[in-house]
């Protein structure tokens, strides 16, 4: 799976979690700061994502990603492993 579909897929998730609009969702936006996530939304965040991709995160290493570009090449690098 190429990195710009990880990143759509991720954008979806994140756009439904935390409900905004998936435009407003780049790259260099941090989770807590620029998009408000708290930490209920940040173990929904992880959760959306192991839904979304069929993968099982290490929660510890999910939950230290804090920026949109570091959650897509963590995801990658999970969903190209497995």
């Amino acid at each position: 799976m190429d990195k710009a579909e990880v990143e759509t897929r991720v954008k979806k998730v994140i756009a439904t979690v935390l409900e905004i609009d998936a435009d407003e969702i780049k790259p260099e936006s941090n989770f807590v700061f620029d998009l408000g996530a708290d930490s209920q939304q940040s173990i929904e965040l992880v959760a959306g994502f192991e839904e979304e991709f069929e993968i099982e995160m290490d929660e510890a290493k999910a939950l230290a990603v804090q920026n949109v570009a570091d959650a897509v090449n963590f995801i990658a690098e999970v969903v190209n492993a497995a």
